[in-house]
Formats: structure tokens, sequence, C-alpha cells
């Protein structure tokens, strides 16, 4: 699948809406080092990428899950959650579903 829609591109990466079932989200791009951080967030929540801390999701109240091993937004849609916070526990959320399900559940 091929995300479509506005994006803001630079040398260090970009930001670009995506669409999913229940509405759309919001992808961030850096490119950093040798793997690039993702974010995909939508109102309640968001995935993010193997660079970012749950600890601090944790800390911060934060409906977050965690994939690894991805580099595109489209790679980071189809992987499976590796780690739920707190706040995603209590809303159901949890390891296993795909980064798509988990974010179309938040809306």
């Amino acid at each position: 699948m091929e995300i479509q829609g506005p994006t803001l591109k630079g040398t260090a990466g970009g930001i670009q809406l995506i669409p999913l079932e229940s509405g759309s989200a919001l992808g961030l791009h850096l490119s950093l080092g040798k793997a690039p951080l993702l974010v995909v967030a939508v109102s309640n929540g968001y995935v993010m990428c193997g660079y970012l801390n749950m600890e601090t999701a944790n800390k911060l109240g934060d409906c977050a899950g965690r994939v690894s091993g991805v580099s595109t937004f489209e790679a980071l849609l189809e992987a499976k959650i590796n780690v739920v916070s707190d706040a995603a526990k209590t809303r159901g959320l949890h390891e296993g579903i795909t980064a798509r399900e988990f974010l179309n559940a938040l809306m």
C-alpha cells in the first residue's frame, strides 16, 4: 500500500497525513544515523518506532504502542505491536495486533 496525501519533506525526513480506515493520522519521519525515527499519531495516542522510550510514555500517561525494525510508514502500519503502554492496556489494546489496528482503535 502506498501512502497518499500532503507531505512536508526536507532533507532530514518529512511529515505526512496518513489515511486510515477510521480517519487520518499524522506521520513523522526523521532520518537519523542508520535508521529513521518514525511516529504515527492520532488524537488519542500513537505508535512509535524502537528509537523512542516506552518508560517515558508510561510516565506521561500516553496511550502508545511500539514496533521495531521498520523504516517506512507502510512498514510501520503493517508491523505487529511489540510493547504497549499502561494507558493502552487499560483501553484493551495489546501486543500482537498491527499498528494499523492499534491506531484505528484509538480514533
